[in-house]
């Protein structure tokens, strides 16, 4: 199986989009939307660095992780995201802890679940609500993601349930 090619945005002024002005590179050339015009396309590489994913990968591996591993902004926050001032407050914790928990969890989470399950997963695990008062631990439920990185290489991505 070849790995799509990859598309470049380019700006075309409304008033002059007609399919003269299009290129050949402005359409997916293969998959379920051979033929399509790409209108936008927003690359892993970039979601790392605008800080939409957070690559967790380091410690991922650690954890037995094959691929790399990023986690959304929104489950970082809601997960792993944690200060002094949370320490202070509620109980002490750290990040890397509750990155390894959030990883940890996944891991056993893929290795308990049949491999033909698909490409996502459901998992949950108990963390404290960073930015409270709350010290005792509540469940959540987080969603891992195997799909194509930028060059169709395997990847995941861990968000909260519904994330895109």
């Amino acid at each position: 199986m070849s790995s799509p090619r990859k598309a470049r945005a380019r700006v075309v002024p409304a008033g002059e989009l007609t399919s003269a002005s299009l290129r050949a590179s402005d359409y997916v050339d293969a998959g379920e939307l051979a033929g399509a015009f790409v209108v936008h396309t927003y690359t892993r590489a970039e979601a790392l660095a605008d800080g939409v994913l957070v690559d967790a990968s380091t410690v991922a591996r650690e954890a037995g992780f094959k691929v790399p591993v990023a986690i959304t902004q929104a489950a970082w926050s809601d997960c792993v995201a944690w200060s002094e001032a949370d320490s202070k407050r509620q109980t002490h914790q750290d990040e890397s802890g509750r990155l390894w928990d959030v990883l940890w969890m996944a891991f056993v989470a893929v290795r308990r679940s049949p491999s033909s399950k698909g490409p996502l997963l459901s998992y949950q695990l108990y963390r404290v609500p960073c930015g409270g008062k709350a010290q005792e631990a509540k469940l959540t439920t987080l969603e891992l993601h195997i799909g194509p990185g930028d060059a169709g290489e395997p990847v995941i991505t861990i968000g909260l349930p519904g994330e895109d």
